[in-house]
This record gives structure tokens, C-alpha cells and sequence, in this order.
């Protein structure tokens, strides 16, 4: 496989000299024959032919012609579908059609294409046997509801209508490779980018949002292709609430992100979390790799502060503004732990997990994300594995953001709590002093005078004052 892929020919006679197995397959059910038609390789395909090679389907019900039809390899597509043993008509139809999707898409050349699409219609309606008509397929909003052709003369027509053959591409991929193949919510997602930069944002956010149902659908929970659509979904809403009324390079007006939109892909990425957590909860805890929940996490974090960004910065209404907190509510109601036992307060208080995108507009700590957080009852306390709380790890950035530090003062954090190594938020901070911060007297109390100086002084006080004071001294 690795000799076909890489189109050595000499290693390949070679292994077929020492009866190598030519229709092996690997995990993902592809063989040799598979290699070779993703690679180009027309020589090595025609040897392996020669010696017995069958065309087998893979785990997404791909043969080789389909593969070859997927890449782009016209020549390996044009030698197979002439050997009817190994290639049936319904084959021959389905490449000629998806190399045409390929030509639209990865070629741009839509002269290519047509001629493709026309010679699967000949073959559908005067090839051997009775006619096969294409199979109705349902219309689809993001597709602009068109309807695969099945006339020649209107295959003739979309020259003039350039944006329609475009959704002829992406309506004959689904149809033919399904939706649990990853190249259909590629495309899709590939033309939403051109759309973007076209400024054609509405039609972008469109086609985003039914790759993104799809791959729910269809994928298992976090996984990195869904993470990856969530994370587009981040960037192009921050690129549009940091450049609104601007110009795009190809003069279009970058029109005010829609709350509505954001809220939409905000509750997808809820969802993606909720069944996420569910999925790893019935795992055993050695088993547990969080990575991939935090990621998720952190970009669901980023959505809702452009949410909570708008309650500050635009006139919204008060259903909006209840909504987004209804939204927030909702995620912090899960109760996640991500990596390192942290909470959604600990990842937002944070400066290390702010995603790396081209167009940031809101930074961690995000200080309004923190204000709504506390208010939907996250808990400004809570430790994580190293016995932060939210405060000790806005300690650590710099310069540190005085609101947000009032704000969890405020929501209930302490001042004096320590984690597992004893530290303080004042002994975390390194270029500020604490009263250049906050009025340290004001979130003073003698309670907690009270709980340090037992702590200091390693007076006895479990079984001696009330058991529910218990955990607020072993805090200080």
C-alpha cells in the first residue's frame, strides 16, 4: 500500500514477486488498488490489475474509481471506467459525475466539468440497458434549494449561472459519497470560506451551520473535524465584530455579526459538550482523555464571550439579553471539568487558553464573560487539580485586569485562599502589588483574619468549631 501510494513501481514487483496479499485491506477497509488511484499512480494500478486486484469498497463505501473521481485523477478514471469486469455502469456514472464536482471545486474548471456531467447523463439515458435516472434528493436551504440536472440542455444553461453549478457540486457529492464521508463537509465548508471572502457572509454562515449538522449527525462526539467547523465559526464571527463597517479586500461592507447566529452555532457547540462529557463519564477515570472536551470547551468559552461581549457593547433587547443568559446558564449547568480539574470560571479567568485566532476581539480573561459566568451561578471557589481558584490563575496574568478581580471578589472569592502550594492571589502576582489593584480592606473581614491566624499557628480546630466552618478555614 505505502509502494502504490508513493508510485514506486519497483518495490511494487518486488512485493508481488514474494506473493504479497494484493487485495489486503487496511483499518479503514482501502487496498492497494485504493493507493494507487489517490496517488495517480495509472502504471502501478494497471500491474495490480493484471495480478488480481478487485475493486473492493472501503469504510465509506468508496471503490477505487471513486477515490481516483475524489482527487481529481482523470486519467485513472478514464482507464477504469473502460474495463466494464471490474467497473459496472452505475460506477462508471457515479465517477464521471463526482469527477465533475472535482473540477468545480478543487480545479475550478466548470468547461471540464460540464463535459464530465454531460457524458453521465448520455450514459444514464442511452447506455446499455434501461435508463437510471438520478434519484430525487432532497432540497436543501444552504444549497439554495436547487435540483440536480437531469436535461442536458439546462446543463447547458449553468455557464451562465457559475454559483448554481457550484451547488450542483456540492448536491452530487452528498449524494454520492453521503454524508458521513469527510470530503462532502469539506467542500461544503470550502465553498462557505469563498462566500466569506466574496463578503457573502449570510451564505457562508448558511452552508457552515449544515456542515455542522452533518457532521453531528453523522460523527462522533468531539471530533477534531466538528472542532474544527466550531473553531471557523469563531473566527469568522470575531473577524466581523472587529471589522464591522469596514471594507473587505474586495470592496464589500463587513456587515454587524447577528446575535441570533451566534447564539445558533453557541448551542450546537453546547450540545457537542454535553454529549461529549456524557460519553467520557461512562468511561473509566484512567480512561479519560480530556484533551479533545477542553478544546471544545475553550472554543464554546470563546463563542459566548462575543455573546456577552454584545450585552456591553450594543443596544440588545432584554429577550436577547435573556437569552444569552439563558444559553450560559445552560453550559455552566453542566458542571464541566476540563483538563486539570478546571472549570468554565477557571478556563475564562485564564490567559493561557485563549485560542490563537487571526482576528481576536476578546481576550482571556474575558472580564464580561466572567461578570455573566457569576451571575448563572458559577461558583468563584472552586479549586481545580493544583488548588487554583479563578482568582489565583488571574494572578497570573500580566499585567492583571483589576475588573475582573473585582468581580470575583464580588461572586464570592477570597483573597487569603491558598492552593496546593500555599499560594495566595497576592503571591502570585508578580509585576503589581495588590492595593495597585483593588482596595484590599474592602474584601478584608475578620473572618478570614480569624481562619489564618488557626492556620498559621496550627491551633486544632476540627471537632472544635462547627463542622460547616470546617472547609472555610482549610481554604485560608
Amino acid at each position: 500500500m505505502i509502494a502504490c501510494y508513493k508510485g514506486n513501481i519497483q518495490i511494487v514487483k518486488y512485493l508481488l514477486s514474494l506473493k504479497a496479499n494484493i487485495n489486503r485491506k487496511s483499518v479503514k477497509g482501502n487496498t492497494a488498488l485504493h493507493d494507487c488511484a489517490e496517488s495517480g499512480s495509472l502504471e502501478i494500478l494497471k500491474l495490480l490489475i493484471e495480478h488480481g486486484a478487485t475493486m473492493d469498497v472501503d469504510s465509506y463505501g468508496m471503490t477505487p474509481v471513486l477515490a481516483a473521481a475524489v482527487t481529481g485523477h482523470n486519467h485513472i478514471v478514464e482507464y477504469l471506467i473502460k474495463l466494464p469486469h471490474i467497473v459496472s455502469r452505475k460506477e462508471r456514472i457515479a465517477a464521471l459525475e463526482l469527477l465533475g464536482a472535482t473540477c468545480v471545486d478543487k480545479k475550478r474548471d466548470m468547461i471540464g466539468a460540464l463535459a464530465l456531467w454531460r457524458r453521465a447523463l448520455h450514459e444514464r439515458y442511452h447506455g446499455d440497458g434501461v435508463p437510471m435516472p438520478k434519484p430525487k434528493t432532497k432540497q436543501v436551504a444552504a444549497y439554495d434549494y436547487v435540483v440536480e440536472i437531469s436535461d442536458p440542455q439546462a446543463l447547458n444553461d449553468l455557464m451562465a449561472d457559475p454559483d448554481e453549478m457550484r451547488m450542483q457540486a456540492l448536491v452530487i457529492r452528498e449524494r454520492i459519497l453521503g454524508p458521513a464521508h469527510p470530503d462532502t463537509s469539506y467542500y461544503i465548508r470550502y465553498r462557505g470560506a469563498v462566500y466569506a471572502d466574496a463578503g457573502k457572509f449570510n451564505r457562508c454562515i448558511e452552508l457552515w451551520n449544515y456542515a455542522l449538522d452533518m457532521q453531528q449527525s453523522m460523527l462522533e462526539c468531539l471530533n477534531p473535524m466538528t472542532q474544527s467547523s466550531l473553531f471557523s465559526f469563531t473566527e469568522l464571527f470575531s473577524f466581523m465584530m472587529g471589522e464591522e463597517g469596514k471594507h473587505t479586500s474586495r470592496g464589500r461592507l463587513v456587515p454587524p455579526a447577528d446575535v441570533y447566529e451566534i447564539l445558533r452555532v453557541f448551542k450546537k457547540a453546547v450540545k457537542e459538550i454535553n454529549h461529549g462529557n456524557q460519553s467520557l463519564s461512562r468511561l473509566p477515570n484512567q480512561d479519560r482523555d480530556l484533551t479533545y472536551l477542553t478544546r471544545v470547551t475553550v472554543i464554546t468559552l470563546h463563542l459566548a464571550s462575543l455573546l456577552t461581549r454584545m450585552l456591553e457593547n450594543r443596544t440588545i433587547s432584554e429577550d436577547v439579553q435573556h437569552e444569552i443568559h439563558k444559553a450560559i446558564f445552560d453550559l455552566n449547568k453542566l458542571g464541566i471539568r476540563a483538563r486539570l480539574g478546571r472549570s468554565l470560571l477557571h478556563l475564562a479567568s485564564c490567559r493561557d487558553v485563549a485560542l490563537l485566532v487571526k482576528y481576536p476581539v476578546c481576550g482571556f480573561p474575558s472580564c464580561h464573560l466572567i461578570k455573566v459566568l457569576l451571575t448563572v451561578g458559577a461558583d468563584a471557589t472552586a479549586r481545580d487539580d493544583e488548588g487554583n481558584t479563578p482568582l489565583h490563575l488571574v494572578a497570573l496574568a500580566n499585567p492583571c485586569p483589576a475588573k475582573v478581580v473585582k468581580y470575583l471578589l464580588d461572586g464570592g472569592a477570597h483573597l487569603d485562599q491558598v492552593n496546593n502550594n500555599g499560594e495566595t492571589f497576592a503571591s502570585l502576582l508578580r509585576c503589581q502589588q495588590i492595593h495597585e489593584i483593588i482596595d484590599v480592606t474592602q474584601y478584608s473581614s475578620l473572618k478570614c483574619a480569624a481562619a489564618k491566624v488557626i492556620k498559621q499557628f496550627k491551633i486544632p480546630y476540627k471537632g472544635v468549631v462547627p463542622q460547616a466552618l470546617e472547609p472555610y478555614i482549610e481554604m485560608h
